[in-house]
């Protein structure tokens, strides 16, 4: 069984989204979170397989809060979420340890690709 995967997004449409568009295709999603110092709670307590986080969000954002997680745990997966044009973030996003981005709005077909792609 996997262990899941968790969305962090301030939006709740866009989580709902993403969960649809995951569990559609046979993924588990364990838990949302709606901001970065959330995500980091959560990952504590859930050590999902994957994370799909948003940049920019209230309190941490997603650059941060990954950095946070990577401290935790160096091998944590993550995919960062952003709007079309925030290309400098998503560079800082690969910076602070993200393995991939998929841009928003989503395509359905992308996001499973990225995800097939961190855990098979």
């Amino acid at each position: 069984m996997s262990k899941g995967i968790l969305i962090v997004d301030d939006a709740s449409f866009v989580r709902t989204m993403i969960k649809n568009i995951l569990t559609k295709n046979g993924f588990n999603v364990v838990d949302e979170a709606e901001d970065g110092a959330e995500a980091i709670e959560k990952y504590k307590k859930l050590q999902p397989e994957l994370i799909i986080m948003d940049i920019i969000m209230p309190e941490i954002d997603g650059i941060q809060a990954t950095r946070e997680i990577k401290k935790l745990n160096p091998d944590a997966k993550i995919i960062m979420c952003s709007a079309v044009g925030q290309q400098g973030m998503m560079d800082d996003a690969i910076q602070a340890g993200a393995e991939d981005f998929i841009v928003k709005p989503f395509k359905a077909g992308r996001v499973i690709e990225a995800v097939k792609k961190m855990i098979g």
